[in-house]
């Protein structure tokens, strides 16, 4: 099973909508591990590692998150995996 770690930023309506709820509950449902988080500029990041065919699944719906969220664009940048990270977190900044 290969690993992957991703750094993910999104851009749009995506504060206020749930986005980090809905994204921690996705990932959870993948089993990943990572965090999410609302940032200053009024996007979210999102850190996920785990088998990459799942976290490319996440990758996948960051680009459209929850129902009430209006996503713009997202950046998604490959890191190095790392299985420093336990669970899947939001955090608050």
């Amino acid at each position: 099973m290969a690993t992957k770690r991703i750094r993910a930023v999104v851009h749009g309506r995506v504060q206020g909508v749930f986005f980090r709820a809905h994204t921690q509950e996705e990932a959870r449902r993948l089993g990943l591990a990572g965090w999410v988080r609302n940032r200053a500029d009024g996007s979210v990041e999102a850190v996920a590692e785990g088998e990459a065919a799942r976290v490319e699944e996440l990758a996948t719906w960051l680009h459209q998150g929850p129902p009430a969220a209006r996503v713009s664009h997202v950046e998604v940048s490959s890191e190095e995996p790392q299985s420093d990270l336990r669970g899947f977190e939001v955090r608050y900044r």
